[in-house]
């Protein structure tokens, strides 16, 4: 047996691909050629598998770990549970203070969730910094974190040309992404290459022995909204989209992250087709926040334009909590934030796949004043629980309900 890729070019259903349509009421033999082709991957944790891309309906990703300011393996692990029991898809432990590996082993045991990591964070730390990093650190992290039941990395490609762009450009917040602006500081620091690209024949050996998916890093995304669509934008764009193509000739499944961070609401959807017309992998959106002025919102700002980019064709999301822009979420923030991008990406799949069968399902409830189908249908059943009466209209109208109304009046009338 081959990779997941080569199975289903093969015309073999991979076993995951079976586990992940079923969770969906799909028929896996119709998304093969997805998976063959690399429009729709199969992220495979050790308990559950998950669809994304092509095919499949939007995913939502809860971004959890500790810094070097705060850090506690109990609060990580309940936000972990936290993104479970409210629908998310898929984990990323971003962890960089405290035990790491702790932290990571106990999020793999408490949860059933496929867990993402940006390895080059744990290199530096157990480096000390930096400029104290070299290439067989970086690719050391890699094989541990594999060995260690991670089901997805995130690795920023930056190149001397894409920094070359960078430098030419008049952004007002330059990078704001950690991963690449790390993966950039080593190379300034070391005039070594982008150790993921210059090792790339071992990072993939890594990838297809644990079928690990391969996240290609959005280190060019605008930090504020005047900042998005810059020629260093133009230059990460192709060259993912390249290294993409490079992955999915090895067998290896992936994913390229784009059009992310802060984009103005016109721009989005150009913004996704730039990336969806020009190769067929799925495009994990980080946001993107159509304004920059809803710090302490931003759940908010984020859900609005990851609606907009999931109706244009955006595969997978970054839930973003009201903490953003301002340091680690609690557990309720993780809710919060994840709540708002589930429903961001209901309202793209409702154009996407033309379907809203499940709105039609909580209409009826509604239309009946049926509570429980109402709470049962919703995208939050446990905060739509907690405030609605029991049976009746609500407290808005009253003894006053429009439904109410109309039907009394109506049946007199017939």
């Amino acid at each position: 047996m081959g990779t997941i890729i080569e199975d289903a070019r093969d015309g073999w259903i991979p076993h995951h691909l079976i586990a992940a349509a079923e969770r969906e009421g799909l028929d896996p033999e119709a998304l093969i050629q997805n998976i063959a082709n690399g429009s729709a991957i199969v992220m495979a944790g050790e308990k559950r598998a998950v669809g994304i891309g092509r095919g499949f309906s939007a995913k939502v990703n809860v971004n959890i770990g500790t810094s070097t300011v705060r850090s506690d393996l109990a609060t990580e692990v309940a936000k972990a549970a936290v993104a479970e029991r409210y629908g998310a898809d898929t984990l990323t432990d971003l962890s960089m203070g405290g035990d790491i590996r702790e932290i990571r082993a106990a999020i793999l045991s408490e949860t059933e969730l496929p867990l993402t990591t940006v390895p080059i964070y744990q290199a530096v730390v157990d480096c000390g910094g930096i400029d104290c990093l070299d290439a067989d650190m970086i690719i050391d992290t890699l094989r541990r974190q594999a060995a260690e039941g991670v089901s997805s990395f995130v690795l920023h490609m930056t190149d001397k040309k894409t920094l070359e762009a960078l430098r030419r450009s008049q952004r007002v917040l330059g990078v704001v992404s950690k991963g690449g602006s790390m993966t950039a500081g080593y190379m300034l620091h070391t005039g070594c290459k982008n150790p993921f690209l210059e090792y790339f024949d071992e990072v993939m050996e890594i990838a297809r022995k644990h079928e690990i998916v391969i996240s290609l890093g959005n280190t060019m995304r605008g930090g504020s909204i005047v900042d998005g669509g810059d020629a260093a934008a133009a230059v990460e764009r192709k060259q993912n989209i390249d290294i993409a193509d490079c992955c999915h000739e090895h067998g290896v499944q992936v994913i390229v992250e784009g059009c992310g961070g802060h984009v103005r609401i016109d721009r989005i959807p150009l913004c996704v087709r730039l990336y969806k017309d020009a190769a067929p992998y799925p495009l994990f959106v980080a946001g993107p926040l159509a304004t920059d002025r809803a710090v302490g919102h931003d759940e908010i700002a984020g859900a609005i334009g990851a609606s907009v980019a999931v109706s244009a064709g955006a595969d997978y999301l970054c839930a973003i909590t009201p903490a953003e822009h301002i340091g680690l979420p609690t557990e309720e923030e993780v809710r919060q934030g994840l709540i708002a991008f589930k429903i961001a990406a209901h309202i793209g799949d409702t154009v996407r796949f033309g379907s809203d069968e499940a709105d039609a399902t909580l209409s009826s409830c509604r239309a009946e004043l049926d509570w429980k189908g109402q709470i049962e249908a919703a995208i939050d059943p446990d905060g739509l629980s907690a405030r609605v009466p029991d049976a009746g209209p609500c407290s808005m109208c009253g003894d006053y309900c429009a439904i109410k109304i109309m039907r009394e009046y109506l049946s007199r009338s017939d």
